[in-house]
């Protein structure tokens, strides 16, 4: 039946026959490939969220109800991994579909179902201390290790699906009987989480993996700044596992190393990216901690959350301007390096002369929207109207493409696709930033941590 649907979704779209329609009824467009008609711009960021939430709703994984890891319209997957699905794009998935809700892409009832064949599978689902691994086979809920040692438990991956859980809760802890009845259900995988194992005995600092073949072997503490601020705050959150803040401020914090303010092209940046930090790095560093974390207002006394995510885009876009290695297609309107599939397998795209690599991700730019409205748009409107005939597709804009090198692949992953939908809502209605931030356990945490927000 699954492959049916699938079958049937080409046939529309190839046809020109699927449209995607928001509740305000404004964002009818049919697609035939060839013809991108003129829309409004909310009509046309209705259609881009609703495209691409179906990569979570008709291109989920069967058995499980969860986001693959990558769909590949030319059939080629690695390993033959058609079905293994990702747990931190899962949890992305979950608040994409919340955005499915509130646009009227699906009912509320749909969505409890959904959710309910998910929380069936992550209950029986292979965890370790309560985390979750990086893959799981959609069949089976048996790990698929993401390397050779990474064969257990992933405390960020599993961040970032929790993330995606309590913003669920939320959404339903108010609810009918049912529906408070599954919200209890997330609480208790929520509090199954055993975040403090992950300090090693009690370190100063939470690894990424633990792996009951291999134990600390992949010995990876994460520290700041990155990608996964979200790990410490839901660590220092837990009601039942917590992490002190001490693990914080010199784990994550690095006992203060993290700060040293740098400016670039006139914007000031106060924390020391990894690798990177005078550009700000890759753009999903600002993000998968903040599709739920409400940067708008989120202060420490390391930075000021919202400044950083502005001035780091603002940045990413200068470099596209500027352009130093000359790259064709790069402009004001066409720009966003991120982490993404590249021409050679898959990079960490961003501005610097080594990590530029003539690769724009169009997610990088779509899922700043709450950052840099005007840029975000321009860039929209040039890759829906000037490029949509290379790079849109079943599931909106596909991962990744390259003017310089004509490389144009008709390719998805879960973990780019998921922050488009999600944060498009947070600059149109801050949906997901509400859910998530009306947890009180969250509220707790980040007050023990010396946040304000």
């Amino acid at each position: 039946m699954k492959k049916l649907r699938l079958f049937t979704l080409f046939a529309l779209i190839i046809f020109g026959v699927i449209s995607c329609t928001g509740n305000k009824g404004k964002a009818t467009v049919k697609y035939n490939n060839t013809e991108f008609k003129k829309i409004s711009n909310d009509s046309l960021l209705t259609l881009v969220q609703c495209r691409t939430f179906q990569y979570f709703w008709d291109g989920a994984e069967p058995n499980s109800g969860m986001a693959r890891e990558r769909f590949h319209l030319d059939g080629k997957y690695p390993e033959n991994d058609m079905n293994v699905v990702t747990t931190g794009g899962s949890g992305f998935g979950l608040m994409a579909i919340l955005v499915g809700i509130k646009r009227g892409f699906i009912t509320r009832d749909e969505a409890f179902n959904r959710y309910s064949k998910i929380l069936n599978f992550l209950e029986k689902a292979d965890r370790f201390h309560g985390a979750w691994p990086h893959w799981v086979h959609g069949e089976t809920g048996n790990v698929k290790p993401f390397s050779k040692k990474d064969d257990g438990a992933d405390i960020v991956e599993t961040a970032y699906l929790v993330q995606g859980l309590l913003a669920v809760r939320q959404y339903f802890i108010n609810g009918s009987d049912q529906e408070k009845a599954l919200a209890a259900r997330i609480d208790t995988l929520w509090k199954e989480v055993e975040w403090n194992w992950f300090t090693k005995g009690g370190e100063h600092v939470i690894y990424w993996h633990w792996s009951p073949d291999f134990g600390w072997q992949m010995n990876n503490p994460v520290k700041g700044y990155n990608e996964c601020l979200i790990l410490y705050v839901l660590a220092a959150s837990s009601p039942t596992f917590p992490v002190s803040s001490v693990v914080y401020h010199k784990g994550w914090a690095r006992g203060g190393a993290i700060k040293g303010e740098h400016e670039k092209y006139g914007f000031i940046l106060s924390l020391n990216h990894n690798g990177s930090p005078d550009y700000g790095g890759p753009l999903f560093w600002s993000h998968y901690s903040y599709l739920g974390l409400d940067p708008r207002h989120l202060k420490d006394s390391y930075a000021d959350y919202w400044h950083e995510n502005v001035n780091q885009t603002l940045i990413n876009w200068q470099w596209c301007i500027r352009n130093p290695d000359k790259y064709a297609g790069y402009s004001k309107d066409c720009w966003g390096l991120s982490a993404s599939y590249s021409i050679n397998g898959y990079a960490a795209h961003g501005p610097g002369e080594s990590n530029d690599l003539g690769v724009i991700s169009p997610t990088a730019a779509l899922s700043a929207f709450s950052y840099t409205p005007e840029q975000s748009m321009d860039a929209l409107k040039h890759f829906y109207y000037v490029l949509g005939s290379k790079i849109w597709g079943i599931y909106g804009f596909y991962d990744a493409f390259s003017e310089q090198n004509s490389w144009y692949p008709e390719r998805y992953l879960a973990i780019d696709q998921g922050p488009e939908v999600i944060m498009i809502e947070n600059y149109r209605s801050g949906l997901i930033w509400d859910l998530f931030m009306s947890s009180p356990e969250v509220k707790n945490g980040l007050q023990k941590l010396g946040f304000s927000y």
